[in-house]
Formats: C-alpha cells, structure tokens, sequence
C-alpha cells in the first residue's frame, strides 16, 4: 500500500517543469523500491519482541542522476520517507527513532547505478518514532520534548478553533512512546472520541482538541 501510494505521487511529482528530470535511466520508484527491500532486509527485534526496522537511509547516487534529483529534492525525501513509515505500518514494523532519508553523492557509481545504506538510529533523548498528523496533512515530527497544543500562536500547535483552550494540550515523550495530557482545557481532549486527562497514544490514534482532529502516527 505504501508503495502504491509513493508511486502515484511521484506521477503527479514528474508532470510539467519536473518532466525531464526523470528521463534518466534511474527512476524515484526504483529508490522506494529498494528502501523498502532494505526495511525487510535489516530488521530486527527489538527488547519488547517488536520487529524493529532501519529508520536513517542514505540514497548514494552518481553525480549525474544526483544532479537530475537535485531540482526536487526535498520532495522527493519527503516522499520516501512516507513510503518507509507507510511500508513501515503495513508491516507493523517499529522505530527507534524519526524515519530520515539522506542523497548524497559518490563518485564510484555509474549514471543508472545507486546504492542504500539503511541504519537504525534512535530519536533524540531516546524516544522512540512518532509524528502528529496536522489537519492541513502537515506533519510534526515528535522527539525529546514536549509540544503544546492550543490556539495561542506561540504553541507548537496552533489550532484556530474557538473549542479549543489557548493552552490545550501537551504531548509528552515518555521512555520510547508518547502520552497526551490535557491541560485543564474547557472543552476537553479525547483520543478516538474518548475524553481524557492523559492517555498513551498508539499508532493511529485520533487526538480531538474542540473541533480540531490530528493523527498520532507511531511509525
């Protein structure tokens, strides 16, 4: 599924001014291809008997099909690491820590050639993967500190919904996982329309703050 998914967006990605970028022999879909391959590849478990995957891919591409991928570049590894976290969740794998993708160059390599390195790489202070899924589909990647949630513009979440308390919520790292706290809001949080004080989030979870639903996202 999470493949299926990257490869119609890469079609829309490739259309217009980005057309000729993708004339070359290498292909992004080969890329997602291959990251997922190194996913299975390289898993492990983890101490809880989680399978644990690569979490940190270095793409090594020659220099010209690095020059070609250099105009999107930033979409392209935004793209690829959906496709890890949504290949990640089909196949109920677990990080360490946020899903990165680095391209990087090396000389050794002929146009069409490519190699990635894949690693597993623990989130700062420790905490494990996770990421919020905002309304307008942006995404806050979570790590060692707390995110406040809110209608003030100073929170790491500004939410412009009069049902939602100028400081709502709070997300909070806890050891590998994460815990929603609600702060005394007038209207309340829920998760998957549960009201509650402080709840641990799993995977897919529904946060509700007045109006206002984001997706918690392990992976």
């Amino acid at each position: 599924m999470g493949l299926k998914g990257f490869e119609r967006r890469l079609e829309n990605l490739v259309e217009g001014v980005f057309a000729r970028v993708f004339r070359s022999s290498l292909r992004p879909i080969e890329l997602g291809r291959r990251l997922a391959r190194e996913m299975d590849l390289n898993r492990s478990i983890d101490l809880k008997g989680r399978p644990l995957a690569p979490n940190a891919f270095t793409v090594r591409l020659s220099q010209p099909d690095l020059q070609r991928f250099a105009e999107i570049g930033d979409s392209l590894t935004r793209e690829l690491c959906d496709a890890a976290r949504e290949h990640g969740r089909d196949q109920g794998y677990s990080f360490m820590g946020p899903v990165s993708v680095d391209l990087v160059l090396d000389p050794g390599l002929r146009e069409g050639e490519f190699q990635i390195d894949a690693r597993l790489r623990q989130g700062p202070g420790g905490v494990g993967a996770g990421s919020v899924l905002l309304p307008n589909n942006e995404r806050i990647v979570l790590g060692d500190r707390v995110i406040s949630i809110g209608r003030l513009p100073e929170c790491d979440v500004t939410l412009s919904d009069a049902n939602v308390s100028r400081r709502h919520a709070e997300i909070r790292p806890e050891g590998d996982t994460f815990v929603l706290v609600d702060l005394g809001s007038t209207n309340g949080s829920r998760v998957n329309g549960v009201r509650v004080s402080r709840r641990e989030l799993v995977d897919g979870d529904e946060i509700s703050c007045g109006n206002s639903r984001l997706t918690f996202q392990a992976s």
